[in-house]
This record gives C-alpha cells, sequence and structure tokens, in this order.
C-alpha cells in the first residue's frame, strides 16, 4: 500500500538580490522602491511515492532540495505547484531539540518536547524513564538542560521523538552527533522500528549507509535524478560526483 505520495511537486524561494545590512540601507531600499528579489527553484516537478513499510532514501548533494523535501512531505511547507498525499500518523525528525529550554530541567524539556511531538503527559509520564535509559542520561533528570552537551541534547531529543508511535518518520540528517556507538545504536532502534511496521523517510549523506540500510533510494538534485535500487543509484551519484559534482 502507497502511504506517500508525492506527484508534480514544486518549491521556490524569493531571495534579495541586494545585500542589507543596516537600518540606513533598509530604508534606503524602501525609498528607492523596496527590495530586488530573485526566484530560486528549490524543487521541480518532482514525483515517487513510498510504500508502507519501507525504508526510503533520499540523497543528492547539498542545496539539492533533499530538506525542503521532507518538509513538504511532513507538512511544514506548502507547494507551490503538485501535491502530496500522507496516509498516517507522520512525525518528524527536520532539528533535533528544536523547542527545548536550556533554562529548564532535562525533565520539563522532555514533557515539553513530547508535547509538541503529539504525546500525552500521560504518555510522557510512562515513557519517561524509557525515553532517558535510551539516551544514557538517567542520572542527569534533574539537571538543567544548559548543562549538557549539544550531543546529549540530541540524544534526548532522539529518543524522545522514537516514542511517540509513529506510522510514518521523516528523518533528516540529524543522526551526526555523539558517538559512533550511540549513532550505531540510533541506526538499530530505527531498524527495529521499521520491523514493527514504521515506514522510514530519511535523508544521508552517507552512501555507504543509505546501501545498506534502505529498500529503495532517490538521488534528488532540485529534480529527480534517478530512484530503485540503493546499490545503483549509490553508484550513479559517486559517479557524478567523481566527474562532475552535482550542482
Amino acid at each position: 500500500m502507497t502511504v506517500i505520495e508525492v506527484r508534480n511537486v514544486s518549491k521556490k524561494f524569493r531571495i534579495p538580490v541586494e545585500r542589507v545590512d543596516t537600518v540606513f540601507e533598509r530604508l534606503l531600499s524602501l525609498f528607492s522602491g523596496g527590495l530586488r528579489y530573485r526566484e530560486f527553484w528549490a524543487l521541480r516537478d518532482v514525483s515517487f511515492t513510498v510504500n508502507e513499510g519501507e525504508i526510503f532514501g533520499i540523497i543528492g548533494p547539498n542545496g539539492g532540495g533533499k530538506t525542503t523535501l521532507l518538509s513538504i512531505v511532513a507538512g511544514i511547507l506548502p507547494p507551490d505547484s503538485g501535491e502530496v498525499r500522507v496516509k498516517g500518523k507522520v512525525v518528524p525528525i527536520l532539528g533535533l531539540g528544536i523547542g527545548f529550554n536550556p533554562e529548564l530541567s532535562v525533565r520539563d524539556n522532555v514533557i515539553i518536547y513530547g508535547t509538541i511531538m503529539g504525546l500525552s503527559r500521560r504518555e510522557i509520564d510512562r515513557k519517561f524513564e524509557d525515553i532517558l535509559g535510551f539516551a544514557e542520561i538517567e542520572e542527569f533528570s534533574n539537571a538543567k538542560l544548559k548543562t549538557l552537551s549539544s550531543g546529549m541534547r540530541a540524544r534526548i531529543a532522539f529518543s524522545t521523538v522514537i516514542n511517540t508511535e509513529p506510522d510514518i518518520l521523516i528523518v533528516d540528517e540529524v543522526l551526526t552527533v555523539g558517538d559512533v556507538q550511540f549513532r550505531k545504536k540510533c541506526y538499530r532502534r530505527l531498524k527495529e522500528m521499521n520491523e514493527e511496521g514504521v515506514t522510514i523517510l530519511l535523508v544521508s549523506h552517507a552512501p555507504g549507509m543509505v546501501k545498506g540500510f534502505c529498500d529503495r533510494v532517490l538521488l534528488l538534485n532540485k529534480r529527480l535524478i534517478a530512484i530503485g535500487d540503493p546499490g545503483e543509484v549509490v553508484r550513479m551519484y559517486e559517479k557524478f560526483n567523481a566527474k562532475s559534482p552535482i550542482k
């Protein structure tokens, strides 16, 4: 069954042509007719489907539209044209720790972040020990978040998200923090979630991981370049990069 359908999706942004650094320059631009903008197309006519229970990877160069595409699928950004249809509860991991308050305790931040991710207070209380246990920070539950490293904060955020019981998990390139062993632990947990029926849509800059982790892969550079077998698509990406980096 298809759970994600992206059909002819395009997205553009308006970028100022002139750089405005001061209040005076801002006022000058207003009196001279305002800032001039140019249109930047982040995505053009992208179409694909993701089946229930798939681990679907997206690779491509920086600036190729990967995060924009995930944001549209997650419902955070609207497309300028085309449509997206999603079936099931979607939980995006597009920026670990967005919504955290460094002045509050770890416990309070888990409650707030869990609520943002759609958990009830009862669910958070029931899963609190599991969240801290996976993040390996049980002894810091009452510490202020600002006393923890960025890696430890990311652990808390990731651990909270994976306890939300999604149907579809959308993962941007966020598993680059912390030590190697913890990253492996995160990928093992994602694999377990997939085996339990969760569909996973992820972006990665690690071709080796994509080949061994995903069922299918899409190569994106503002447009869909290729889609299919992970090994074949990754080889195409590496070949393009070796000859002439995709721009």
